[in-house]
């Protein structure tokens, strides 16, 4: 397994001091959001960053020592772009986007789309959950053949009652993602999302090992691995016997007192959980 964090924790200084920063804390990867890459004035489009930008972003990674893992908060601070709208219009463009967002993740050197975008998934006033999963099976075939052309995977992100009302367990994400059909769209396992389930979090991780693309490392509390409740014992030992060798990303929504610490200590205690298991 292999450590990365997500990039947001650090918006607020330039992206290649967020890279040699988290390089210096140990972190092997980073995890992009595209609203980070450039400003622009709101809605943010990934279409309007410049092609240059994208080429020095990389290099700055490059050059870091930072491997780009991938993007998440794929749909976050875009408008017209909904998994499980029951218009076709805004279906084609959001898939339209989605095959966009394959291309730059591709251009960034990443591998992963982690789709959680809870805000532009949850299921519309008048939408029943089956009509809801069979529009976001259409949008997310749509994306798929760009997927394949640039090597790009789309992992599902179940996320818990408190984000929203659609695809709330590992369950749920499998089965849309069986409804895809494609080898390019899988799995994003959430400990803090995986909290709220009934079965525990190394029982939900073994019943899905065929289908886990990514692993995103946090609390309940929204704080970073080992600052919460949960032990990672247990999660990493499931992580191991079924043969998970991919990226865990630190994914922390408190960064009290700073940033560097909630990623400072956030490594360090996984580092440890990692060897003693």
């Amino acid at each position: 397994m292999k450590f990365a964090v997500c990039n947001e924790m650090f918006v607020d200084r330039p992206i290649a001091d967020t890279f040699s920063t988290i390089r210096k804390l140990g972190y092997a990867g980073v995890e992009i959001a595209p609203f980070t890459l450039a400003p622009q004035a709101a809605p943010f489009d990934v279409r309007k960053v410049p092609a240059e930008r994208i080429i020095e972003v990389r290099a700055e990674a490059e050059e870091a020592g930072i491997e780009v893992v991938g993007l998440h908060w794929l749909l976050a601070k875009t408008e017209g772009f909904y998994l499980t709208s029951p218009d076709p219009t805004v279906r084609r463009h959001t898939a339209e986007y989605l095959r966009a967002l394959a291309e730059l993740c591709a251009d960034l050197g990443g591998k992963v789309m982690v789709l959680g975008s809870p805000q532009q998934r949850n299921l519309q006033e008048g939408v029943s959950y089956a009509d809801g999963e069979a529009y976001a099976a259409e949008v997310l075939h749509a994306a798929v053949p760009a997927c394949r052309q640039f090597g790009v995977t789309i992992a599902l992100e179940p996320l818990g009652p408190a984000e929203g009302n659609f695809m709330l367990t590992a369950v749920a994400g499998i089965h849309l993602a069986k409804l895809v059909g494609s080898p390019h769209c899988r799995l994003t396992l959430d400990v803090k999302a995986m909290s709220s389930e009934e079965q525990s979090i190394a029982e939900i991780i073994r019943a899905s090992r065929d289908w886990i693309a990514h692993f995103h490392a946090n609390d309940p509390n929204l704080f970073g691995p080992g600052m919460g409740e949960v032990d990672f014992h247990p999660v990493f030992a499931a992580l191991k016997e079924t043969g998970y060798n991919g990226w865990v990303s630190v994914e922390a929504f408190k960064y009290d007192p700073s940033p560097e610490e909630v990623a400072r200590k956030s490594i360090e205690y996984m580092q440890k959980v990692l060897a003693e298991v």
